[in-house]
Parts: C-alpha cells; structure tokens; sequence
C-alpha cells in the first residue's frame, strides 16, 4: 500500500508523521513524506521517501514582530494587527506549499494521511482515494468534555462544542488557495463541504486519527466512532546513534539530571529566558541538560554541573533524566510522559497550556510555569519539586507504563489498514 502523508511546521509538527512513515515502512507499505524541505533531515536517517516541500509559512517565523505576536497569542490590538497581517503573507506562501503537494500527489497513492492544518482531502479526492485526517492536539474534533485548547479564554461547559467552530473557520480563510487550485491543476469541481475535513465527498464521516493519549483528557469523553485517539507516535532513535562522549560521559559523571529545552519556541528575548533558566538551575541545585533547540535559549558560560547540547533523541535522553522542564508541545509531552518522569511545563501558546494544565491534573508536574511569567526562584521551586517529589515521581512511573502499552504508531498503522 502506497501512503501519501502530508504535513508542514516546524520540527514537532513534522516528526510524530516521520514515526507514523516508519512504522507504515517496517510494516511492509510504501509510505511517502511530504514536508518542509528545511525538515528532510528528520527523515534521512530511516531511509524514508521524503518529497521537499515549500517552507511556506515558516519562513515568518524569524520575523521579530510576528514571532512576539506568536508567542503571545496575539493579544491585544497590536497582536490583532499583526495575525491579519500573518494571515496576508501567509496565503501566498501556502499556495506555494499547496502547489508542492499537488506534485507529490502525481505520484500516486492508495491513500492520503495529512494533517488537519493542511487540506490532504483535495489531492484524496484527486486520486480517488481516502483521506485520513491526522491530529497531533484535540483542537479538530469538537467534544463537550472541554473547550477548544486553543481558545485562551474559559467559556461555560454548555459552549465546550461550539468553541470549536473557530478552527473550521481558520481553515476556511485558506478556502481560496485551495479552491483556486482544485479549479485549476486539480480540475476538481466546487462541491458543497469541500473544505470539510471530516467528512468524504459523499458526506460520510472521515477516519480521524489523534496521535495523542487518551489517558492525559478529561474525563466524559464523547468522541465519536470514527474518531481514534491512538496514543502518542514516537519516532525511535536511529539505528547506530550513539550519544556525543561529552554527554555520555557528563551523564555517568553524577546524579541524574535534570532536562530543560523549549523546542521549536524561539522566544521573543532568548537570553532573558536564558539568564531564568540558568539562574534556576543553581538555585534548585540539581545537575541539567540545557536544550537550546532552534533558538529557544540563549545562555552564556555554563558551570561544570550544566551541559549544553542542540538536541539528542528524546526516547534515549529523557528516561536518563531525574525531570524534563519543556514548553508543553504535544509531542515533548508526550516523550516525558512515556519516559516516566515528572515534568515542569512552561508554556507559551496555543495547545501548550492545555497539555501543561493536564500534565499537572495528572500529578506527574508541578502547576505550570507560564513563559510570559516566568522567575528564577518560581522556576527553582518547581524544579525541586519534581525532581524530589516521590508521589509525582510515581504518577509519573505508573502514567508512563499506560502511555507505553498503547503503542500509539502501531494502532494508527492497523486502523490504516483496516480503511483498504
């Protein structure tokens, strides 16, 4: 079976699909990788199809206006100003990205998983063939269980569904590159629901896998049938890497440390979170792991019981940790999770509240640190705890067994092969 898999951001947006391509190949199917060009290191070193996308959209990252909007959820008018403005020069960069998909389409294939954000239900319809909405937060799918995670106010538990209605709406605004390009290189028809991605042509219902655990939701859950909410997908280290001597040797030279990264999340002033970070490590008195992934930190000179690395496989590092500081993406919360270790979640935007406020419901992490109000000394406080806390140190155990035996990856792939 030939799998198309469409998908675009930055690093934690591309790699859960980089796993769900390698378990699709283990499992004896041909999968095909499209993402940003900027992420075909990702998945090089499995030998997997990779067809280079646009960067499209990720190239605004380093704008300085637009990252500071980001990151702080666009509030207040200038916020406002600035997301239309993102919204203006994103469009013609997605056409662009759109534009790639298409040709990684005439590729052919039996089916198209793609992510929510990107609407892989054109080039199925195209071919003729099912389209998986794939999700990597609960954003796509409305319940009355809780309200949208990327809406940042609380609304009354009677408006949980419709606060979902957002969403469908940010993927219309895109309704016109995409409608340009089913009338002209797809030389598809305009159809009533067509942008739906939850619904076939024919109106039924579409598979929708989340790549997340049901496990860390609230309860009362009422997802319907064709809704799968699989577990995590976790990409495995590649076969033959082996850690730098300076970490190996900085981890067996002491106490378990602990992590600190915020990934992709560049942060609008690096070295203040840096100065934070460092500062808090020293006032906890713990060993750490600093992460400055792309951008996320800015540090200076480092004492001997700090290491400074770019970024290592998550499932090898994270269970050699004591506790894993992060930013709350779901694909890091859920590597600390399966490694069984307290956390300290300090969140930036969107989803990642969410993930920190269940991460913290779970008892497996102190209550969340939020970036925009983040302190040395709160920072140390939560530190310690988890690193020290032995009830967190056990939810966290016991929660990382239940998260391991979903097998989240393998699930998708069966219910992938069960659709043909």
């Amino acid at each position: 079976m030939r799998v198309l898999i469409l998908t675009h951001g930055t690093r934690g947006d591309v790699q859960p699909y980089v796993a769900l391509a390698l378990a699709l190949h283990q499992a004896g199917h041909q999968p095909v990788l499209a993402a940003p060009a900027a992420m075909a290191s990702l998945a090089e070193p499995y030998g997997l199809p990779f067809a280079p996308l646009h960067d499209g959209p990720n190239t605004l990252i380093d704008d300085p206006e637009i990252r500071e909007a980001i990151e702080t959820n666009y509030r207040g008018l200038r916020g406002k100003r600035v997301a239309l403005q993102v919204m203006r020069r994103s469009k013609p960069l997605m056409a662009r990205v759109l534009d790639d998909m298409a040709g990684a389409a005439e590729g052919g294939a039996d089916l198209v998983v793609h992510a929510p954000g990107m609407p892989g239900q054109h080039f199925a319809e195209w071919l003729g063939v099912p389209a998986v909405p794939a999700a990597l937060q609960p954003v796509w799918v409305p319940t009355g269980a809780f309200r949208n995670p990327m809406l940042p106010l609380p609304v009354p538990r009677a408006l949980n569904r419709a606060s979902y209605l957002p969403i469908k709406l940010m993927l219309r605004s895109f309704g016109g590159i995409a409608d340009k390009l089913r009338a002209g290189r797809l030389g598809l028809p305009r159809r009533r629901g067509r942008h739906d991605i939850l619904r076939r042509p024919d109106g039924r219902p579409a598979t929708v896998l989340q790549a997340f655990s049901a496990h860390l939701l609230p309860a009362g859950l009422d997802y319907p049938a064709w809704v799968h909410t699989t577990g995590f997908w976790y990409l495995p280290a590649a076969s033959g890497w082996s850690p730098p001597p300076e970490l190996a040797a900085f981890l067996a030279g002491g106490d378990p440390p602990v992590y600190v990264g915020f990934g992709s999340m560049a942060g609008t002033d690096p070295a203040r979170v840096g100065r934070v970070v460092a500062e808090a490590v020293r006032l906890a008195g713990v060993r750490a792991v600093l992460a400055s992934g792309w951008g996320g930190m800015r540090i200076g000179d480092l004492p001997d019981t700090v290491f400074s690395l770019d970024q290592a496989p998550h499932d090898w590092l994270f269970p050699r940790m004591a506790a894993i500081v992060h930013h709350g993406g779901s694909g890091t919360t859920g590597a600390a999770l399966a490694a069984g270790k307290p956390q300290v979640v300090c969140p930036f935007v969107a989803d990642q509240p969410f993930w920190a406020a269940r991460a913290h419901a779970a008892g497996v992490a102190p209550e969340p640190q939020p970036q925009r109000r983040l302190t040395a000394h709160g920072l140390a406080a939560a530190i310690r705890r988890a690193a020290t806390d032995r009830t967190m140190a056990r939810a966290a155990a016991e929660t990382g067994e239940r998260i391991r035996a979903e097998g989240g990856v393998h699930r998708a792939v069966e219910l992938v092969e069960e659709l043909l």
